[in-house]
């Protein structure tokens, strides 16, 4: 009893500071922009019917951008997450199956021979490529005898990933798409609508709330399988479900704002110094630090060169680099 209030207290007030920075990093990004508004001008934005220049760029410009930032952030830790404890490997983020590579191969071919196609099949499209991706990487690691392995699954999503981004930039190159494809695939919130955010947003919250309804199985599977099994769990079903997941969450990540590396291998990470290994606690958690981590993103490549914008998967790349070199450097003991 004295330990499971040990556990629980901690967790919730953790919870609580993070639900509070995320709040504080939230009003932050809508506030802070190329166009001076104030915190005044944020509360009338969201909760009062009053126009003003500025209260219409919140409202239209900076509202729907950072809500798809949020949902971004979150989709794609928890995605990294969910990853990371299925193979059991610390390198393992929504990059490493070839999930964004194959969501926007599908976007380029979608864009090439459906060029009136809405956002909805976009979004379709997107999930395909995810799934196909995936499922190709899935296969190469699992041909030789040995089975999966985290090095062998590595080595097949570098390849997969490599071979699906020269089809995606040779079918923008071929049908002069080039421009419009690299909109999407470096990784931006530019320009993001109210429209695409209530298309998209259904799907992460959806794949979100499954992952923290089979956390406990992901907890037991991330340890060890074969205890899985003789506590009675549907390993290949749950696989199954944890991979539509991953599938929904990065691709409608892709579909909204394009590629995002790093992200999904840095928060896991991040949550797991503060709240152990059990995933009950992990994914919320990876919920709220990505959809921090990617507010801050977004608000320092505004910000850092008025008037101009940083692209801010760049700035997430800068971040993530060196975070991948350390993890493989210390071998993914550090936050095991």
């Amino acid at each position: 009893m004295t330990h499971k209030k040990r556990g629980f207290v901690p967790f919730f007030l953790k919870l609580i500071v993070g639900i509070i920075i995320f709040i504080v990093m939230f009003v932050i990004a809508i506030v802070f922009g190329a166009a001076d508004t104030t915190v005044g001008d944020v509360w009338h934005a969201i909760f009062t019917n009053m126009t003003s220049q500025q209260i219409s760029i919140i409202r239209e410009l900076r509202l729907p951008r950072e809500v798809a930032a949020i949902f971004v952030g979150a989709a794609l830790a928890v995605a990294g997450a969910i990853m990371q404890g299925m193979t059991r490997n610390p390198l393992a983020d929504p990059g490493l199956l070839g999930l964004t590579a194959g969501a926007n191969a599908a976007l380029a071919l979608t864009m090439a021979f459906l060029p009136k196609v809405n956002y909805f099949g976009i979004m379709i499209a997107c999930f395909i490529g995810a799934a196909v991706g995936s499922l190709i990487v899935f296969s190469i690691a699992t041909a030789k005898k040995g089975g999966f392995s985290p090095l062998r699954i590595v080595l097949a999503g570098a390849a997969v990933t490599g071979f699906l981004t020269a089809i995606a930039e040779g079918v923008g190159i071929y049908f002069k798409l080039s421009q419009n494809i690299s909109m999407w695939t470096s990784g931006g919130l530019v320009g993001t609508s109210w429209g695409q955010v209530k298309t998209i947003t259904p799907f992460i919250i959806v794949g979100i709330l499954v992952a923290i309804f089979l956390a406990r199985q992901l907890t037991i599977l991330s340890l060890n399988e074969e205890v899985a099994v003789g506590l009675g769990q549907n390993i290949l079903r749950i696989k199954a479900i944890l991979f539509v997941v991953i599938v929904l969450l990065a691709g409608a990540a892709v579909a909204l704002v394009g590629n995002m590396a790093f992200l999904g291998l840095m928060v896991p990470h991040m949550v797991r110094g503060f709240v152990g290994t059990d995933y009950r606690f992990i994914i919320p958690m990876s919920a709220i630090f990505g959809a921090t981590f990617l507010l801050l993103a977004d608000t320092l490549g505004r910000t850092i060169n008025i008037p101009y914008e940083t692209p801010v998967a760049a700035i997430v790349a800068m971040i993530g680099l060196p975070f991948f070199l350390f993890i493989v450097h210390k071998g993914g003991k550090e936050f095991s």
